[in-house]
């Protein structure tokens, strides 16, 4: 029934093709929406052209947007495609650019790469791809190139390190190792050279070739006064008359040759008588002198903050260091350092700052294991700290001599700290390999499980979406691995869950095809001019058991689902509004009561007493205009037959009005002693509430009976509220005028009392129903005459009689007139004099406190 009205227009595309017909393969003829999807996807995977796509987007979009979505979609993706292509070859231009240049910023490269995958460009076609491959290769190049200008500082420190060495041992062994040592420095050469001559040495960061080209000036420096040392040494063994060579070890062996003593024996065998000093203390002191003038002058500037001033002041410590650097005492020296650390001219001092350097080093090595119980570190934090503490270490053997003494130190305090290390990573090779298993067992479950469900006759795919979720999860949390392990689980892991979830794969893509269908039909039906209720919870009902049947993605299903009941809750609402709109359509009366009711709010608003009490009267008689209306439509004669009904109704109606003779009451000769309700023969016995006329009920609380007729027809939601609000307000408005009439009436009244002037008392209509026009006239005269004294037990009896509080002077006589009040019972209360004593009161003076007292009594007197 539903393809019912698509027959008509099938018949009229066959009379008439449409153009674009034969270009899409029948799609614009075809039978049903389904049909028509499928012609245009097989169009599609031809592949046509853009043009040709926004032609037929624009004929079938106003046709069938079901189908038209994909026509879009190819659209969307051609502009989509447009779009990377501009943005690849901006990209691209961008990174010939950076390969052209001789001098590559590793930075600008990685922004490069950064900065193209947050635009959007496609990094994995060509020809990005391969550029981003040759920017890639170019910095993992100039990286190389830095590490190995590291390592080839490193190695020209070890090589100064063996020549320092040598230099403590006898020559002869120093001249057999000369050969080998003079390779080894050669080939340093070669390969600092190459490192050079490399096409990607203009890339490498600005501080290494710097740093480099300072390890060679180090080395041959050291290599060359190595070379004569060893020279002089040999020609010395030769000739006896060759001086020695500046090698105190080598100095001496030689000296032993010769048949001389050492250098340190002959300075003990020396008399002590005969020690001189070696210096004139007149020269010391013209040292010292001039050292103390340059640093004073230095420090001078260093305080005034002098950046260039300071320099030169440090520049001429350093010139009178040089020249009387060896006459100057501890203490001084002690000065001229602490100054030239504060000037930042650490230059000729690099041994004694490396080495304080180091000392810091050794003691934070050393107290790796002797921190205090419960903060000992564990074994990843003892990694990074041993690791930082070396590279440290290295960065102070750079530019500085060496101290074997403080290696030896802090080699032995490392070693010591790593058996940490070596221990936590035993225990993490241990976990991997525990990890490792799990992983490998939990691969093999998988298997089985998929294996058994590949042999089950009906599965429950829920059930197995579940288990899919439960082994997902217990793979995320099967430990850690390495990077290599888990690169070889990995791929296992995906292969193992691919095969266990492809069944279920297969239902979810017929379970898509299913509810697209049903997405179809729901449109269809709500697109119908009448709406199958049937058909639609039929739908519904299929739509649920599918559901439940085969899990989706939740947001798949959620999209899913909002797509399919968009068109049935379109159709409800549509329904819907239909129904209001005729809800809401106003009848005569209705609008009649509106208007009234707008016209009382209005009046509310203007906050004039007679304005509000006609406007009530005006909205009540719009509520009672209907019983005249429904009067003269019973009037109407319809037929004869109808009239000659009515009379006979008439009749009947009349005959019913008259009062029916009373039956006479017979004489009471015996009854039974039964006086339940209902049981004497005296009284008839209750009749059910069913049998009870309408009349009688209401003849029996005194009510007429209600006419439904002359009621009229209830008035709509809207005109009700409407005129209940108006109502409501205007009974609040006339209360808070009433309230302020009588405010004003009160005022006036006591002023006319202070000025003695009858004329100003209020009428008896604003004074309200509490006060007659007899108490009016007595307040009158009262306030007319002279004034007499304050009538003080007037007052008291008039705030007893108001149940207001007395003042605290006033208390005592206001007690004492409650006690007489107590031995006068015959006497009225004050409450039936108040208007006779309020007289008293008028004839008395006025003053503040009197006026203020009686006001506050007449206010709650005159409401009560």
């Amino acid at each position: 029934m539903s393809d019912a009205p698509e027959a008509t227009p099938v018949q009229t595309k066959t009379s008439e093709p449409h153009p674009l017909d034969a270009l899409t393969g029948g799609a614009f003829s075809a039978a049903t929406s389904g049909e028509r999807s499928a012609r245009i996807r097989e169009w599609l995977a031809t592949q046509p052209a853009t043009d040709k796509l926004q032609e037929v987007f624009k004929e079938l979009s106003a046709r069938d947007k079901g189908a038209a979505r994909a026509v879009r979609e190819r659209l969307d993706e051609i502009r989509r495609a447009q779009g990377q292509a501009a943005v690849a070859a901006e990209w691209t231009a961008r990174a010939e650019a950076l390969l052209a240049t001789a001098q590559l910023n590793i930075a600008d490269a990685l922004a490069w790469q950064r900065d193209a995958a947050k635009a959007g460009a496609p990094l994995s076609r060509e020809p990005l791809s391969t550029l981003k491959a040759q920017l890639s290769e170019r910095v993992k190049t100039i990286e190389d190139l830095q590490h190995r200008v590291q390592v080839q500082r490193e190695a020209a420190v070890l090589l100064a390190q063996r020549i320092e060495v040598l230099s403590t041992k006898p020559w002869k062994d120093a001249q057999a190792a000369l050969e080998l040592l003079s390779a080894d420095v050669g080939h340093w050469q070669e390969q600092a050279q190459e490192l050079t001559g490399d096409a990607a040495w203009p890339s490498v960061d600005v501080r290494f070739p710097a740093q480099l080209e300072s390890s060679r000036t180090q080395l041959l420096v050291v290599w060359e006064a190595f070379q004569s040392a060893l020279a002089q040494t040999a020609a010395a063994a030769e000739d006896e008359n060759a001086p020695l060579p500046p090698v105190p070890v080598w100095a001496d062996e030689l000296r032993l040759a010769r048949g001389l003593p050492a250098e340190a024996a002959a300075a003990k065998a020396a008399p002590r008588a005969a020690a001189k000093p070696k210096v004139d203390p007149e020269v010391r002191e013209k040292a010292m002198q001039a050292v103390r003038e340059a640093l004073s002058k230095l420090e001078e500037e260093t305080a005034q903050g002098h950046g260039k001033a300071s320099a030169g002041a440090a520049t001429a410590l350093r010139a009178v260091l040089k020249v009387h650097g060896k006459l100057i005492d501890a203490e001084l020296e002690r000065k001229v350092h602490a100054a030239l650390v504060a000037a930042g001219e650490l230059e000729g001092w690099q041994r004694w700052s490396a080495d304080q350097l180091r000392e810091d080093l050794v003691a934070r090595a050393e107290a790796l294991l002797q921190r205090p119980e419960g903060q000992a570190l564990g074994g990843r934090k003892m990694q990074e700290s041993l690791r930082q503490l070396r590279e440290q270490w290295k960065q102070a053997d750079q530019g500085a001599p060496a101290n074997h003494a403080l290696w030896k130190r802090f080699d032995d305090a490392c070693n010591a700290a790593h058996k940490v290390v070596e221990a936590w990573l035993e225990k993490v090779r241990a976990e991997g390999a525990e990890h490792r298993a799990q992983r490998m067992a939990l691969v093999e479950e998988v298997k089985a499980w998929a294996q058994e469900q590949a042999g089950a006759a009906a599965a429950d795919w829920k059930a197995v979406n579940r288990a899919l979720h439960q082994f997902a999860e217990r793979w995320r949390a099967g430990g850690h691995v390495s990077e290599k392990v888990f690169a070889e689980l990995q791929p296992l892991w995906k292969q193992a869950m691919a095969s266990a979830a492809a069944p279920l794969e297969a239902a979810q893509k017929a379970s898509l095809e299913r509810r697209q269908a049903m997405i179809e039909e729901a449109a269809s039906l709500g697109a119908a001019a009448s709406l199958r209720i049937d058909a639609i919870k039929a739908l519904q009902q299929r739509w649920q058991a599918e559901a439940q049947s085969v899990p989706l993605d939740r947001k798949q299903e959620q999209k899913l689902w909002d797509a399919f009941r968009k068109p049935l809750d379109e159709a409800f609402n549509r329904k819907s509004a239909e129904r209001e709109r005729g809800a809401a359509e106003l009848s005569a009366r209705d609008r009649a009561v509106l208007d009234a009711s707008k016209a009382l709010e209005a009046a509310n608003a203007s906050n004039d007493a007679q304005r509000i009490r006609e406007a009530m009267a005006a909205l009540d008689s719009a509520l009672k205009d209907q019983e005249s209306a429904a009067a003269l439509k019973q009037k109407q004669p319809e037929t004869q037959d109808g009239q000659a009904q009515a009379a006979t109704d008439s009749g009947a109606s009349e005959a019913d009005a008259k009062p029916a003779p009373a039956a006479a009451a017979r004489p009471v000769v015996a009854v039974r002693g039964d006086d339940r309700p209902g049981m004497r023969r005296s009284e008839p016995a209750p009749q059910a509430r069913a049998g009870r006329a309408a009349g009688d009920r209401d003849r029996r609380d005194g009510r007429a009976p209600r006419d439904a007729a002359a009621r009229g027809p209830r008035l709509g939601d809207t005109a009700f509220r409407a005129q209940r609000d108006a109502m409501e307000h205007a009974q609040i408005a006339l209360r808070k005028l009433a309230a302020q009439a009588h405010g004003e009436a009160l005022t006036r009244l006591m002023s006319a009392w202070k000025s003695r002037d009858a004329a100003q008392v209020p009428s008896v209509q604003e004074l309200g129903g509490k006060v007659p026009a007899g108490v009016r006239s007595s307040w009158a005269q009262a306030i007319g005459a002279p004034a007499g004294a304050v009538a003080e037990q007037a007052l008291l009896r008039l705030e007893i009689a108001a149940e207001l509080p007395t003042p605290a002077e006033q208390l005592a006589a206001r007690r004492a007139m409650q006690l007489q009040m107590l031995t006068r019972r015959n006497e009225p209360a004050p409450a039936e004099t108040w208007a006779r004593d309020a007289a008293l009161v008028f004839a008395g003076a006025s003053d503040e406190a009197s006026a203020r007292r009686l006001q506050g009594v007449l206010k709650v007197l005159l409401r009560k």
